[in-house]
């Protein structure tokens, strides 16, 4: 770990002060927040004594529970009796290719934009409403095309709309790495919410349909490239700033562009669709097929399911560091709770996919459901440095393979074909629930002036999808729509 220099510029100078959280005046609080959390995470990495261990994989409890209903995966859609272990490519180069879109639209287009906010903002001189709005149409690019990004997935296959969606933004990073006019500015952030929408849901969509029999542990495996990114641009881009300076924050945009484009590159090169996608006229599904799917009840329950985790996240992500700091405590001791929380994170995304694959979907996804509500709920009976560390603890050893079970819980309820509709259908439930989640837990920060409502709002709602999660385990094993 690099040892950090008296003189090293200071890439989030606006991000230290807790009490920007009781103010939502201005549109770059998730921002200067979220860059508070990376901040604190790199000082605890370097900080925490030894390394988590990696929570082991639980044997199958209660075995034979699920092996009649939904919670085990479905079997593959052999209508037009292709054996697709004889065709598919190798799981090792396919995860990989998977945990690298992760990394570039996930971490590089999305999060990292926390990072390198304030010093992008004081070199361009940009206002802190002006600077929040970048980061919002972001997200709305990604809200408005997640839906298209699957049906273009459906219908001209998810490899091709995959490298479509890392294409684009490529484009985005380098326009960002020389932009300094603000309308162009907006349109390049835009440009990565729409190249995300048309990545990182194709991309599941290929993982489920190639390996059905293991899609948790793939789409577990796609999710801890996300765990791994967020701790990686902590110390990558300040590295970047002791090389560039004042215009660190470009280098970092170029280096992000420059990878994207290796990532394109591999996935042309590596991936290819499975038999049955939508790369063939006949197999592309007509309109009334997605109306189906997106009026299936199990399709809809899952797909809330995974608004809720959404929503629930989103106000961990943005307000708990600034909680423990509230509470007393110093932002040392926050960095090394959330750099255990992240270390955990990266493991715990493939073993609880790989748990869930052996155990079932829907057994697995309750259990990790209930043990975030357990790890929200501790902070609210008590604020000590204990109950704060079992909070983190029981956090990064369950919330990453919340999302990698709904994410896979999704592809089970419709035959492969329909994945990328289904699965964006869901996304976009998610990408409700991060945009109603801030403003949510915000506004009953300041309102009521304590962190606790905030996290009571969100423990409620993951009591609500637990439950739900409880429902999702008693499906049938067959999809819902064929």
């Amino acid at each position: 770990m690099r040892t950090a220099k008296a003189d090293e510029p200071d890439v989030s100078p606006a991000c230290y002060s807790t009490r920007t959280v009781c103010s939502l005046r201005t549109g770059n609080v998730v921002g200067a927040l979220f860059c508070q959390n990376v901040a604190v995470a790199k000082a605890g990495l370097r900080n925490l004594i030894g390394r988590p261990r990696t929570p082991s994989l639980l044997p199958p409890l209660m075995p034979g529970v699920g092996r009649t209903r939904g919670v085990l995966p479905p079997e593959p859609d052999n209508k037009k009796g292709a054996s697709m272990s004889d065709t598919r490519p190798n799981i090792v180069l396919t995860v990989l290719c998977g945990t690298f879109t992760a990394l570039v639209v996930i971490v590089f287009a999305r999060l990292a934009f926390g990072v390198l906010l304030p010093p992008m903002r004081a070199d361009l001189g940009l206002s802190y409403q002006q600077a929040g709005t970048l980061g919002t149409v972001t997200a709305l690019g990604y809200l408005l095309f997640v839906l298209t990004g699957g049906a273009a997935a459906a219908r001209w296959g998810a490899r091709r709309t995959v490298v479509f969606g890392l294409i684009t933004v490529t484009v985005g990073f380098a326009g960002l790495s020389v932009a300094s006019s603000y309308p162009v500015l907006l349109f390049l952030m835009a440009l990565l919410g729409f190249g995300t929408a048309f990545s990182f849901a194709p991309m599941v969509a290929l993982l489920a349909a190639w390996f059905p029999e293991k899609r948790g542990l793939v789409i577990g495996c796609m999710s801890a490239g996300i765990g791994a990114g967020s701790l990686l641009i902590g110390v990558l881009v300040p590295w970047l700033y002791t090389k560039f300076g004042e215009t660190g924050w470009r280098a970092s945009w170029a280096l992000f562009g420059g990878l994207a484009l290796v990532v394109a590159v591999l996935v042309t090169g590596t991936l290819k669709d499975p038999p049955g996608s939508g790369t063939a006229s006949d197999d592309t599904p007509p309109s009334a097929d997605k109306w189906r799917i997106y009026r299936n009840p199990r399709v809809l329950l899952v797909s809330a399911t995974y608004g809720l985790i959404g929503l629930t996240y989103i106000i961990q992500v943005i307000f708990m560091v600034s909680f423990v700091v509230e509470a007393g405590y110093s932002e040392r001791t926050a960095g090394q709770l959330v750099a255990m929380m992240g270390l955990l994170s990266i493991a715990a995304g493939p073993a609880w996919g790989l748990l869930s694959d052996r155990w079932g979907r829907g057994n697995a996804l309750t259990t990790a459901m209930a043990l975030v509500t357990i790890a929200t709920v501790l902070p609210l009976l008590q604020q000590s440095l204990l109950f704060f560390f079992l909070h983190f603890l029981i956090l990064g050893a369950a919330v990453n393979g919340t999302f990698a079970l709904v994410q896979a819980g999704s592809t089970d309820q419709v035959a492969p074909r329909y994945i990328p509709i289904a699965f964006s259908f869901a996304t976009l439930f998610f990408a409700g629930g991060q945009f109603i989640g801030p403003a949510v837990a915000g506004w009953l920060i300041e309102t009521t002036g304590d962190f606790r409502s905030a996290f009571l709002f969100s423990t409620v709602g993951l009591i609500l999808g637990t439950a739900m999660s409880f429902r999702i385990r008693r499906f049938p094993r067959e999809p819902a729509v064929r």
